[in-house]
């Protein structure tokens, strides 16, 4: 079905209700500009108090784990996109996680369990992390802080090690991390990260490099256009995600997911004109889900 055939829907996205809608600050503010340029009515809908009638509703809440309420909220319409997927936790999602014992003597690479080291969790909703957590975010940081310890706020933080028999006993026992096999695709002498966006039925795959073993696109020396694995498809299936990214490697002929965000940030990592032909043509994947 084409843009035009489709034209005079009405879009819901829905939002957590502390959202800051401040700036163009996700890929689906950009998405929506399209929509709204092909005829369509795209309304936020902050929190999941009201129902606010729709033809489709984009669910596009920026937690880690989604709550219960927002799911139930998606029940109501007739068509929902990431509806499906909850919990993107590296503890859920990764298939390479690493314990001490287990017979892995490889590099090892320690990370934030939630998204973003939890930070929108901290933003949004904290009353879920004082739930999850003994002390309060702000007490922990600085406890960590304190014995010289980093609290994993950013992937900046990230850190790689020789093996888990090299990791800190304090991170090992810290519920907030995880401890991943460093799997990485070298080529070279580069670094290289696949960023695979999509929705519905559209997708692009962009295969950046950079001399550092963990980085972000802005921190890319280059970046060149490749076919997705086919192994893409199947995590789609899994996770039950209709929209987002994944960033994943290629280790010695095997994929390996790294990552995934289904709030995507509207990053810069290409000239403008490239940015607004992706952009574009992941909006028309929306209107797989109107035929």
């Amino acid at each position: 079905m084409t843009a035009a055939a489709s034209s005079g829907r009405r879009i819901a996205v829905l939002f957590h209700a502390r959202d800051n809608r401040d700036g163009s600050t996700y890929i689906v503010d950009h998405l929506a500009r399209f929509w709204r340029e092909d005829g369509h009515e795209v309304v936020y809908v902050f929190g999941a108090d009201r129902l606010v009638p729709a033809d489709l509703l984009f669910v596009h809440v920026n937690l880690s784990v989604v709550h219960d309420e927002y799911v139930r909220r998606a029940r109501s319409y007739p068509v929902v996109v990431n509806g499906g997927v909850r919990d993107i936790r590296k503890s859920v999602i990764s298939t390479n996680l690493v314990r001490a014992g287990d017979g892995w003597r490889g590099p090892v690479v320690v990370k934030s369990d939630l998204n973003f080291g939890g930070l929108p969790e901290s933003v949004l909703d904290g009353g879920w992390l004082a739930r999850r957590s003994p002390i309060p975010r702000r007490l922990h940081d600085l406890a960590a802080q304190a014995v010289g310890r980093k609290p994993f706020r950013a992937w900046t933080d990230y850190r790689v090690f020789d093996s888990v028999d090299a990791v800190p006993r304090s991170l090992l026992r810290r519920r907030d991390l995880v401890v991943e096999k460093f799997l990485p695709e070298l080529d070279d002498g580069l670094y290289h990260i696949r960023v695979y966006q999509f929705l519905g039925d559209r997708s692009t795959c962009t295969r950046l490099a950079s001399p550092h073993p963990l980085f972000k696109a802005h921190m890319s020396v280059s970046a060149e256009p490749v076919e997705p694995h086919p192994e893409v498809e199947a995590w789609r299936r899994r996770l039950q995600i209709d929209y987002g990214k994944f960033d994943y490697v290629v280790h010695d002929g095997t994929p390996v997911l790294i990552d995934v965000n289904k709030t995507t940030g509207a990053s810069r990592h290409m000239d403008e004109e490239s940015l607004q032909t992706m952009r574009r043509h992941l909006a028309e994947g929306l209107y797989s889900y109107f035929s």
